[in-house]
């Protein structure tokens, strides 16, 4: 469906290039938009001229004209003037508003396909003859992008409409109010950096352009049309397991998931076990305080480097001994250690899991 706006925008152009006014209403009288005044007409003029036969008709300076839609009046036009030239100015305002609701149609209409597809709602063979109906291509290299606005503000929309066009094989749809998608068309680069470069190019034009933050996670490029679907439950994974596990990051992709896919997919009741089993009676990873925290994810960045650990972290060598003794002492782990150190940042990550389903419970 056309909005008020874009109607009153299309016809307010067309008035200031031809000087006559023009108006749009719905078959039965309602105005929709227009550039005079319409208080003093009268609703029965537009009914009964959109239930005869007649695809125009002059009433006095009023020139009306159908648009038709599926044999069906969509709209009257009425130009509004006794110039010679109303009746061709009204037929290209017609004309303009029958192009406007084709692709106002056809845009609808693509995006009820997508937002089926990725939901599994279609048959296969639904799939194909739809998309051959909508212009779509079956096989080419796609990826879908999953944006978490967080925001029901169109401006992101908008903006991701400017980005990328339907006519270079891109296409943008929703199936909820806190995240768009963005379905990408990668027949030149489909490479898993080429859609880095896409995410963080998104990432930085919305924060720049509408001041809002976003994060993007992205499934695996697929080749065939029905095969979105399964690039969209990636992408949605990602974005969970990222909220979990790398909150820091703007950009996820599913394959870069690694352990944290794993142990997003354990029963809680395992989780649990596993944290019992580990640590018994000692301190367990979720009652650590921030410093030792961050000291200790600041070592497994660095390889379990201490000389390049303590050197990132501005403190003395035997005071980052002291703090990884001192971490030995309250969990019985030794992260200096590959086997201890592996054992602590899964149990760091399952603890992060379970605090993550706390929240999401309450």
């Amino acid at each position: 469906m056309i909005s008020n706006q874009t109607i009153l925008q299309s016809i307010t152009d067309l008035k200031n290039i031809t000087k006559i006014d023009l108006g749009i209403f719905e078959p039965r009288g309602n105005v929709i938009a227009a550039t005079f005044d319409t208080a003093e007409m009268d609703p029965h003029m537009i009914s009964e001229f959109s239930s005869s036969p007649a695809d125009s008709q002059v009433i006095g300076e009023h020139h009306l004209l159908k648009v038709m839609e599926d044999e069906e009046v969509q709209y009257v036009v009425d130009a509004r003037s006794l110039s010679d030239d109303s009746y061709m100015i009204g037929k290209i305002a017609a004309s303009h508003l029958q192009e406007l609701a084709l692709a106002y149609r056809e845009r609808f209409d693509r995006n009820n396909f997508f937002q089926n597809l990725i939901l599994d709602n279609l048959l296969l063979v639904d799939v194909y003859n739809r998309a051959k109906k909508l212009h779509i291509q079956e096989e080419a290299k796609r990826v879908v992008f999953l944006i978490e606005t967080l925001s029901q503000d169109e401006t992101v929309e908008e903006l991701l409409r400017s980005m990328f066009s339907s006519q270079n094989g891109d296409y943008i749809t929703s199936v909820d109010e806190g995240s768009l998608i963005l379905i990408k068309n990668l027949e030149e680069d489909p490479s898993t950096d080429n859609c880095y470069a896409i995410a963080r190019s998104i990432v930085d034009t919305v924060g720049a352009e509408a001041m809002v933050n976003v994060r993007i996670a992205f499934g695996n490029v697929v080749g065939d049309l029905k095969d979105v679907s399964k690039s969209y439950k990636e992408a949605t994974m990602a974005l969970e397991v990222g909220r979990i596990f790398y909150a820091d990051k703007p950009v996820v992709s599913y394959e870069s998931l690694g352990i944290g896919r794993l142990i997003y997919q354990l029963p809680v009741s395992l989780c649990r076990m596993f944290i019992q089993e580990i640590f018994g009676g000692n301190k367990i990873p979720s009652e650590l305080d921030e410093e030792t925290l961050n000291t200790v994810n600041k070592f497994f960045e660095n390889s379990l480097n201490v000389s390049e650990t303590s050197r990132q972290l501005f403190i003395h060598r035997n005071t980052l001994v002291y703090r990884i003794e001192k971490l030995q002492k309250a969990t019985g782990l030794d992260i200096r250690t590959f086997d201890d150190a592996m054992t602590l940042k899964i149990a760091l990550m399952v603890g992060n899991y379970m605090n993550y389903l706390d929240k999401k419970s309450k």
